[in-house]
Formats: C-alpha cells, structure tokens, sequence
C-alpha cells in the first residue's frame, strides 16, 4: 500500500474517532457486554479516552492507518478496533478503506479477553 493511500486512511480513521465526541458520528459504533457491564459512566469516558487517543506505537498500529487503540480508563483496559465494511454489502469488507464513498467504518470497543 502505498504511503499516500496509509495517511489517507489513518486521516479517516483519526476523523471517525474524533467524531464520537464532536458529532455527527462517521461511522458506527458498537460496544461488548463486558464494556457495557461497567456502567454507562464508564462507557463515556471510555469513548472519549479513544476519541482524544494520539499516543499509536508501532506496537498497536503496525500498519500506520489508526485503526487500533489501547487505553485505560479507570483502570481497565479497553481496546478499540475499527473495521472496514462496504457501503453496497455490508456483509463484506471494503475494497477502499480510503475512500468514504465506498467504505463504512465499524468501531467495536471491548476488553482484551473480548478480541
């Protein structure tokens, strides 16, 4: 992939987070039981913790598109994945995670024993 394609990409990604705290939303987001099992409270900082996220290592963004976070919110730490899904079928990947167009982005957040 190319360098150009990957920022383009991590740009979408970067706007997708952001936008859960400063709305509208880019893309869809879903939470697992074992998040949601700590209270709406701590769904909303765990929110906003990926939201404003900027520390990605090569540890946690090997491919340098953002689309993997890793934080800790009272103590508990939370991951967040984000997915590309195609707009014509969601039953399928995007072909072009760079293109808006075409490409739904899918945020799960959940606890590591949860992947």
């Amino acid at each position: 992939m190319s360098d150009e394609k990957r920022a383009r990409i991590r740009h979408l990604n970067d706007a997708f987070r952001w936008s859960l705290v400063e709305p509208p939303a880019k893309g869809k987001l879903y939470m697992t039981a074992g998040v949601a099992s700590h209270g709406e409270p701590f769904g909303i900082r765990a929110v906003a913790a990926i939201a404003l996220f900027d520390a990605f290592t090569e540890d946690i963004d090997p491919h340098g598109e953002h689309d993997m976070v890793r934080v800790t919110v009272d103590g508990t730490v939370i991951w967040a994945k984000i997915d590309y899904f195609s707009k014509a079928d969601p039953d399928l990947g995007s072909d072009d995670p760079g293109d808006d167009a075409v490409t739904e982005r899918v945020m799960t957040i959940m606890l590591p024993e949860e992947y």
